[in-house]
């Protein structure tokens, strides 16, 4: 996946995430990755969504535009644009587009992108 070029080389749809297979496509585009973390562009239609997964890296997601569903362990969240949370290390979490959405997501420290959306 490529990962230092501010997103010229496009979208990588992603059809599974840590290995689980996601409902409908996310779309990826790295913009920018660090040392220490990366920041991801997500395009996602309403109804596309990651069933429970969980990562050993931490990772934060930022409602650019629509409205997504998080499952962050036993917590239900609702976040609209300009709103943001955290999905802690090893923690089980899901995310569910309510209708079409783009958010930003870091991830510290940065994994293996390829292993994370099995692309």
């Amino acid at each position: 996946m490529p990962c230092l070029d501010g997103g010229r080389a496009g979208p990588v749809t992603v059809t599974s995430v840590e290995g689980v297979p996601t409902l409908g496509t996310l779309l990826v585009t790295p913009l920018l990755v660090g040392e220490d973390h990366c920041i991801l562009e997500v395009r996602v239609e309403r109804g596309a969504s990651s069933q429970m997964h969980a990562h050993s890296h931490e990772s934060s997601k930022y409602v650019v535009s629509g409205r997504l569903r998080t499952v962050v362990g036993q917590q239900v969240l609702e976040l609209r644009q300009g709103e943001a949370c955290p999905h802690p290390r090893n923690v089980m979490h899901s995310v569910e587009a309510l209708e079409d959405t783009v958010y930003l997501e870091t991830k510290t420290p940065v994994p293996d992108l390829r292993l994370v959306f099995g692309n």
